[in-house]
């Protein structure tokens, strides 16, 4: 290549995205030969490789169609923002992580105005799942999608959808995760049991009270037992609030650290439908998953293709995860897994089973970080030979 540096354009909207981001750009470092640039928005894992962020990327943290539709205004003012702002820069790629609400707006812009620049999205749109058709779409703005979910490969090529590769998640190479899971191995089983309710307030606010009632059902049932239940910093008032009146009050403790060291110590888990589904999977904490989605997602459940809302069933191709949704959602349904779950029973050893399965699906030989940063540098490569 020339002397000029790899100048890389990257949006990450959320946390996990800019965990990604950060460490396909770390061992994009390692392999490339040059300087990198960065340009574009991201958390702090992308600043500590040199991204200085357009804007704060946490006004992007944005759930449900009910959110989206009440921050359009402000959505549209930062996708016309971070558009210009890369179209100004005149990048070598864009690298687009998750949050497709805003990173695909701004993909189309600039492609549009940019008809030659690479473009590649990591974290696969749950095209699986619903709106199947934006797989052809993606055809127009996107030249390679990174899967973190080894299912979607195969799913992109049936629905005619750019290329896709899975690179692995970076769960399945997380220290924290993996000491979990080190930690757990051959425990024996007691009376604790885990509670994860969500990240965000709506989330957290949905699904207490229903908790709340399994610890009443299950210490009425068994006796003394321990709850603990891990939160984030900005819902630590709220959470330990809501949970202030218990008749068996919770452990609440925040941070990932401490979230992670309820995990090595918990039988078992109830637990909000979404990735922590799929870590609490990988690091062997037997659970349930539970959820109360929003009244338009309701109305719109009809569209929805994907027979289950938990990663680990579609990972393992079956049910391992029991699920209960809205309207179904009971503590006291949720008790008697926990009691099923946190003991040596049939259901048990169905689960870990299943966790096995999901394990070893999610393997792979290289880490994500350093199989996707290859891929980038393929595509660029491919895209603009003159260049390199």
């Amino acid at each position: 290549m020339n002397g000029a540096p790899l100048k890389i354009a990257v949006i990450a909207g959320e946390v996990s995205g800019d965990l990604l981001g950060a460490d396909l750009i770390a061992a994009l470092k390692r392999i490339h030969s040059g300087p990198v640039e960065l340009v574009g928005v991201g958390g702090e894992g992308l600043q500590a490789e040199g991204l200085r962020s357009l804007f704060d990327f946490s006004e992007l943290s944005i759930m449900g169609i009910t959110q989206v539709l009440s921050r359009l205004p402000k959505l549209y003012k930062l996708i016309r923002q971070t558009t210009a702002a890369i179209i100004a820069a005149r990048p070598d790629i864009l690298l687009i992580i998750d949050s497709p609400d805003f990173t695909h707006r701004v993909a189309k812009r600039v492609r549009t105005a940019l008809p030659d620049l690479p473009v590649v999205n990591y974290v696969c749109p749950s095209v699986w799942a619903w709106k199947e058709y934006r797989a052809t779409r993606m055809l127009a703005y996107v030249d390679h999608v990174l899967a973190v979910l080894p299912f979607e490969p195969a799913v992109m090529r049936t629905l005619g959808g750019p290329e896709t590769t899975y690179v692995g998640h970076r769960l399945i190479a997380d220290p924290a995760l993996l000491e979990a899971r080190r930690l757990r191995a051959g425990r024996a089983a007691g009376k604790t049991i885990l509670m994860l309710p969500g990240s965000r307030s709506s989330e957290v606010a949905k699904l207490l009270p229903f908790f709340e009632d399994a610890a009443k059902e299950l210490v009425a049932r068994n006796g003394p037992m321990r709850f603990l239940l891990p939160t984030v910093p900005h819902n630590e008032a709220l959470v330990k609030g809501l949970a202030a009146g218990w008749a068996t009050p919770p452990e609440v403790v925040v941070g990932s650290a401490q979230k992670w060291k309820a995990f090595a110590e918990a039988d078992a888990a109830m637990a909000a439908s979404g990735t922590v589904i799929l870590e609490l999977a990988l690091a062997g904490v037997p659970t349930v998953s539970a959820y109360k989605t929003d009244w338009i997602i309701r109305l719109l459940s009809p569209r929805i293709k994907v027979w289950t809302g938990a990663l680990p069933n579609i990972i393992a191709d079956y049910a391992v995860v029991p699920e209960y949704l809205n309207e179904v959602v009971r503590g006291a349904s949720l008790a008697r897994w926990m009691e099923r779950l946190s003991a040596d029973t049939f259901q048990l050893k169905a689960m870990n089973e299943g966790y096995d399965l999901v394990w070893q699906s999610m393997q792979t030989e290289k880490p994500p970080g350093e199989h996707a940063a290859e891929i980038l540098l393929d595509v660029l490569k491919k895209k603009k030979p003159g260049r390199f």
